[in-house]
C-alpha cells in the first residue's frame, strides 16, 4: 500500500504582495521574512511518501531512502506463554557515503527499539567509532494468552536528500533460550550485541551463568538483567541495571532466583569499543575532535553455559568440614594433656615412692617430673617458660647475689606496682657493670636475665593489652568499610570493583564469596587454641613458682608468657582481618589481610630475641612503633609505589640503613650510642681494627647472623629497587618473613652447636609445621585472583572448586597456613623444653 499526502497552506496568496496597511520601509523587510518562511516550509514539505510493505522473517531487502519517503515494514509472529522466540533485526549500511544517518524505529507491542545506522560508539575522551552493520535483538514482553499473534513495524527514514542504500533482515534467533549445562557458541561485536533467555528449573535456586572465549581481546562485558524492556545492550548502557562484569577469555556470575521474582533473566554480552577496560592498549587520540575511527574488526567468538550450583548440601557440609578440621586440633591437645598427666602422675609415684619399684627393677634412673612434659603442660612443677628472679644465680663471679627461697618467695608477694624497670638503671654501679657483663665474649642466659622478674612480666604482658586495644581500634572500621563494599556490589551491580574466584564463588545472605570467608575460621579457632595452651603453661609455671620451685626460680629460659599472648591473638586477627578483606577483595584494603602478617613475624623474631636477651629485648611501645611505621610504608607502596622510581630509591634507602642501625644494636647489645660522635666512633674502629692491626670480631657468631642478615636485606632492596615490584604489600611481607627465617635457622644451628637438644615434642612439631607450609605455599602460589591487573584479567587465573565443590585452592592455602601458623607458634614455645633443669648460667647467648 503507497500512502500519498502534501502540505498545502490555508492562505493561497500566502507568497504573493505585502498587505497595504503595512508601513512601506517595513512592510518590504516584514513580508520578505514571512515569505521566505513561508515558502521554505511549503518546499521542504512539499511531499512525502510513507512505503508499508508487508514483510517476512529471514528475507533480505534491499532498499534506498531519502528524505522525501519512508518505508515501513510490517511483520507479524506467533507467541506463545510457555515458549519465548528471539527475534533479532540486522541493517547493513551499503553506501558508506551518506551525508545523514539512516534512522531505524522498531515498534512493538509493549517497546520501541531505536537506532542510526552508521551507529556511532563513544570511547575514551571522545574518540567516535562508527559502525555501518548492525544488529539488535528485540525485546519480547511476556504473553498472557496461551498463544498469540503479535504485529511489530520498523521504520526507515533519513534526513539524506541524497539518499542511502541499505539491506535490512529479520530472523529469529536460534537458541534464545538458554538450557541448564548446555554450551551454545554466538559471535558478537560492539554494534551487534546478543543476549538470551534462561528461566529457573524447578528446584533450581542458584546457577552460575559462564562466558568463556579463546580470545583475549576485544573486551568484552557479560551482564545479567531482569525480564523487562528495553534491554540495554549497547557499550554506553549495559552498566544502567543489573550485574555486570569485564571480561577478557573468562566470565562468571552466581544468580539467585530470590533476586528474580520472574523466575528468569537475559544473559547479556556486549563487546566494547575500547580495550583498556580489559588492560589493552589505549588508541592514538584524534586530530580533530569530530574525527570519526575506525574501529577495525571487533568480533568475538565467545560461548556460553548456564549450570547449577551448589546446593543446601554443600554449604552445610562445607561449615561441618572446616569445624571438625580445627575441632580435632582441640581433641589432639585435650589428648595430649590426658596421656601426659597420666604419664606424669606414673613418674611422679615411681619418684616419691622407691621402694614399690626400685631403679634395679626397671633398669632405669628414676626421672624428675621436669624431663617429660606437653606443649599444654610441661611437667606438674614446672611450664616451659618460668619467670627468673632478679638476683638468682650460680655464677658469683658476675656480682650476683644469692637468695634463699623463703626470701624469693617474699618478694614475690610484692605488689608488681612498686617496681618499675628504670629504678635499677638509676645508679652508676648499675650502669657500669651492664657495660662490663654485656661486652663480655662469652654471654650466658643469667648475664642478660639479672632484672627483676615482676618487672619483666609488667613489661611484657604489655605486648599483649597494647595488640588488644590495637586489635580493636583496627577491627571496626574495617568491617564497617568492607560492609560498605559489599553494600555498593549488591546495589550496583558492578562486579570488576571485587576481584573473587567467580568460578568458585558461593554467596550467602549478602555475602558474594562465603566459602572464602569461612575458611579462616582456622585462625581464629588455632589462636584460642594457643592462647588456652599458653594460658595452662602460665598457670603452672605460677603454681610451681609458689611450691618455691627450684628449677622455675633458676633454671632454664626465663619464662615470659606476654608475647606469647600478643602473637595468640595476632593470629586471631589475622583471621578476622583476613575475612574481611575477602567480603571484597581489591587493592585498597589488601592492608587488611597483611597488617596482622607484619605483626606476627615482628612479634616471633621478638620472642626469639627474648628467649635468651630477656633484659634488653624492646618494649612494646617501641615495637609496635616499628610495625606501625612497616604498615605505613605499606600503604605508601600501594598507593605510589607502581612504577615510581623516587619512591622505590627512598625505601631501598631506608631499607639499608635500618639494617644497619639494627645489626649495630644487635652487635652491641645495646651499649652503643647514636649521637654526633657516632662517625668518629666509626672512623677510629675502622683505624683501630682494621688498619693499625687486622683484628677478627670479637663476637664471631653475631657477626655470622648479621652479615648473612645484611647480605639478605641488601639483596631484597637492591631486587625492589630494580624490579619495582607491583604488589608492594607482599614484597614486603616476603622481606619480614625472610629475616624470621634466617634468624629461626640460626637460632636452631647454635642451639645444636652449643650441645643442646631438640625433645621430640618440639622435633614433631618443627617437622609437621616445615611440611605444612610447603604445601600451604604450593597453594597460595596457585594465583586465583590477582589485583596487580584489570579485573578482567584477573578473571582469567579463576578455577573451579576442588574440595567438596565447596573451596578452591585459595581455601586451602587458608587451611593449611593457619594450621603452619599454629605449629610455628608451638615450636617457638616448646623449643628450650630441654632447658628446663639447666643452670641458666650455663646457657649460652647467641
Amino acid at each position: 500500500m503507497v500512502l500519498r499526502s502534501s502540505w498545502k497552506s490555508r492562505h493561497k496568496n500566502s507568497c504573493g504582495p505585502a498587505p497595504r496597511w503595512i508601513r512601506p520601509g517595513l512592510a518590504a523587510l516584514l513580508w520578505l521574512c514571512v515569505t521566505r518562511l513561508a515558502c521554505g516550509i511549503e518546499a521542504v514539505g512539499e511531499i512525502k511518501n510513507i512505503v508499508q510493505k508487508d514483510a517476512e522473517f529471514d528475507v533480505n531487502y534491499n532498499d534506498t531512502v531519502t528524505s522525501e519517503n519512508q518505508t515501513i515494514y510490517a511483520f507479524n509472529h506467533t507467541i506463545s506463554r510457555n515458549k519465548t522466540e528471539g527475534v533479532r533485526v540486522s541493517v547493513d549500511l551499503l553506501s558508506n557515503k551518506s551525508e545523514s544517518p539512516i534512522l531505524f524505529v522498531v515498534r512493538q507491542k509493549q517497546a520501541v527499539l531505536s537506532f542510526q545506522v552508521p551507529l556511532i560508539l563513544r570511547g575514551l575522551y571522545q574518540r567516535k567509532y562508527p559502525y555501518y552493520d548492525v544488529g539488535r535483538t528485540l525485546c519480547q514482553p511476556p504473553t498472557r494468552a496461551a498463544s498469540e499473534t503479535q504485529y511489530f513495524f520498523v521504520d526507515v527514514s533519513t534526513l539524506s536528500s541524497q539518499g542511502a542504500n541499505y539491506q535490512l533482515r529479520v530472523s529469529r534467533v536460534e537458541s534464545f533460550t538458554l538450557q541448564t549445562n548446555k554450551k551454545f557458541s554466538f559471535t558478537a561485536s560492539p554494534s551487534q550485541p546478543q543476549y538470551f533467555k534462561y528461566v529457573f528449573q524447578d528446584g533450581v535456586d542458584t546457577v552460575i551463568v559462564k562466558v568463556n572465549s579463546d580470545m583475549a581481546f576485544p573486551c568484552s562485558v557479560m551482564s545479567i538483567q531482569d525480564i523487562q524492556c528495553p534491554v540495554y545492550d549497547l557499550d554506553n548502557n549495559v552498566a544502567f541495571i543489573g550485574m555486570y562484569q569485564t571480561m577478557t577469555k573468562k566470565g562468571a556470575i552466581t544468580v539467585q532466583r530470590k533476586d528474580f521474582p520472574s523466575n528468569s533473566f537475559y544473559v547479556v554480552v556486549v563487546v566494547k569499543t575500547e580495550d583498556e577496560a580489559c588492560g589493552g592498549p589505549l588508541r592514538f587520540y584524534p586530530l580533530t575532535p569530530d574525527e570519526l575511527i575506525d574501529a577495525g574488526n571487533r568480533s568475538k567468538a565467545l560461548d556460553v553455559m548456564v549450570s547449577t550450583a551448589i546446593n543446601l548440601e554443600a554449604y552445610v557440609m562445607g561449615m561441618l568440614f572446616c569445624l571438625g578440621i580445627f575441632f580435632s586440633f582441640y581433641l589432639l591437645t585435650l589428648l595430649c594433656v590426658c596421656l601426659e598427666r597420666a604419664r606424669l602422675n606414673k613418674r611422679r609415684n615411681v619418684f616419691l615412692n622407691p621402694a614399690d619399684m626400685s631403679p634395679a627393677e626397671t633398669g632405669k634412673t628414676p626421672a624428675s617430673p621436669n624431663e617429660y612434659g606437653s606443649f599444654a603442660d610441661n611437667g606438674s612443677t614446672m611450664s616451659s617458660e618460668a619467670i627468673t628472679d632478679s638476683a638468682t644465680s650460680t655464677d658469683n663471679n658476675y656480682g650476683y647475689m644469692e637468695r634463699s627461697l623463703e626470701s624469693v618467695a617474699r618478694s614475690r608477694q610484692e605488689s608488681l606496682s612498686s617496681i618499675e624497670e628504670d629504678d635499677y638503671d638509676t645508679l652508676d654501679d648499675i650502669h657500669s657493670d651492664k657495660n662490663i657483663v654485656r661486652t663480655k665474649k662469652f654471654l650466658y642466659v643469667a648475664d642478660l636475665a639479672r632484672k627483676d622478674k615482676r618487672v619483666l612480666s609488667k613489661k611484657y604482658q604489655i605486648y599483649f593489652w597494647n595488640i588488644a586495644t590495637i586489635a580493636v581500634f583496627y577491627a571496626l572500621p574495617v568491617v564497617q568499610l568492607v560492609i560498605t563494599y559489599q553494600t555498593v556490589v549488591n546495589v550496583t551491580g558492578n562486579q570488576d570493583i571485587c576481584y573473587y574466584n567467580f568460578l568458585c564463588a558461593h554467596p550467602l545472605g549478602a555475602l558474594s564469596a562465603f566459602n572464602n570467608i569461612l575458611s579462616n575460621l582456622g585462625y581464629v579457632m588455632l589462636g584460642l587454641l594457643f592462647l588456652l595452651i599458653v594460658l595452662k603453661r602460665d598457670l603452672a609455671q605460677n603454681r610451681a613458682l609458689e611450691r618455691h620451685d627450684v628449677n622455675a626460680l633458676e633454671c632454664g629460659i626465663p619464662k615470659h608468657f606476654g608475647l606469647f599472648y600478643a602473637m595468640g591473638t595476632a593470629l586471631m586477627m589475622e583471621g578476622l582481618l583476613s575475612a574481611c578483606y575477602h567480603v571484597c577483595p581489591n587493592y585498597t584494603n589488601f592492608q587488611f589481610d597483611t597488617s596482622f602478617m607484619y605483626m606476627i613475624a615482628g612479634l616471633c623474631m621478638l620472642k626469639l630475641y627474648q628467649k635468651r636477651h630477656p633484659d634488653i629485648n624492646a618494649s612494646a611501645y617501641t615495637a609496635y612503633a616499628c610495625l606501625a611505621a612497616v604498615i605505613f610504608f605499606s600503604v605508601l607502596g600501594v598507593v605510589f609505589g607502581r612504577d615510581n622510581t623516587a619512591f622505590w630509591i627512598v625505601f631501598s634507602v631506608i631499607h639499608i640503613l635500618a639494617t644497619l642501625l639494627l645489626s649495630t644494636q644487635l652487635y652491641y647489645m645495646g651499649r652503643w650510642r647514636l649521637n654526633a660522635g657516632i662517625l668518629r666512633r666509626i672512623v677510629y674502629v675502622i683505624y683501630t681494627d682494621c688498619i693499625r692491626q687486622c683484628s677478627g670480631p670479637m663476637y664471631i657468631d653475631r657477626m655470622v647472623l648479621l652479615v648473612m642478615g645484611n647480605i639478605v636485606n641488601w639483596s631484597l632492596a637492591a631486587y625492589g629497587l630494580i624490579q619495582k615490584p607491583n604488589d608492594f604489600a607482599s614484597y614486603l611481607l616476603a622481606i619480614a618473613i625472610c629475616n624470621l627465617l634466617l634468624y629461626f635457622a640460626f637460632y636452631i644451628i647454635m642451639k645444636l652447636r652449643s650441645g643442646e637438644r631438640i625433645k621430640c615434642l618440639a622435633l614433631v612439631c618443627i617437622l609437621f609445621t616445615a611440611v605444612v607450609w610447603g604445601f600451604a605455599l604450593y597453594f597460595f602460589f596457585q594465583g586465583l585472583s590477582t589485583w596487580q591487573k584489570t579485573p578482567a584479567e584477573s578473571r582469567e587465573h579463576n578455577r573451579e572448586c576442588i574440595l567438596l565443590s565447596f573451596f578452591d585452592d585459595h581455601d586451602i592455602w587458608h587451611f593449611l597456613s593457619s594450621i603452619a601458623m599454629f605449629g610455628s607458634f608451638l615450636v617457638l614455645l616448646t623449643m628450650d623444653d630441654d632447658l628446663d633443669t639447666v643452670q641458666r648460667d650455663k646457657i649460652y647467648v647467641f
